[in-house]
């Protein structure tokens, strides 16, 4: 997984509207990139509602929400409709992006082992450093420790 200090690998991802979109896009900002395992279950529903409420927050911050999951463009486009997502879903079909941040892996529920992502969030400066890491993400609450991260500042 990627640390603290560590550049974003570059990506280039479809989003729910099917326009190509990645890491060159937000060159020279601040943003917070959330990994989540599947749109329109539970705890994603309620991560999403939560960085959707934050999101105009956010944004008077300078910062971008990005939100990244495994699912189809179809899907997330289905999902940003009906929860008013106001920010960019990526659809990472190939789990390319996920390898690369270190988030697809082993999981287990109900004693079955499977691959999927590890629900993650890591919060870039302008430079395109990781400057924090949150690993194995409760999804309540979790997007105002973000904002709050980010309201002390960043290293830039």
């Amino acid at each position: 997984m990627l640390t603290e200090g560590d550049k974003v690998p570059a990506f280039e991802l479809m989003d729910a509207s099917g326009n190509a979109t990645g890491s060159g896009a937000l060159k020279g900002k601040k943003y917070v990139v959330y990994f989540y395992p599947k749109d329109f279950t539970s705890g994603c529903t309620v991560e999403a509602d939560e960085f959707s409420k934050a999101y105009d927050e956010f944004r008077k911050r300078g910062v971008e929400v990005v939100g990244i999951s495994p699912d189809s463009v179809e899907s997330h486009g289905k999902f940003c409709k009906k929860m008013g997502i106001p920010y960019v879903l990526l659809a990472d079909t190939d789990k390319k992006v996920a390898e690369a941040f270190g988030v697809w892996g082993k999981k287990k529920f109900m004693g079955r082992e499977y691959m999927g992502v590890n629900r993650s969030t890591f919060l870039v400066d302008e430079r395109g450093t990781v400057f924090k890491v949150y690993s194995k993400v409760r999804p309540a609450g979790h997007a105002k420790d973000v904002l709050e991260k980010f309201g002390r500042g960043s290293p830039a």
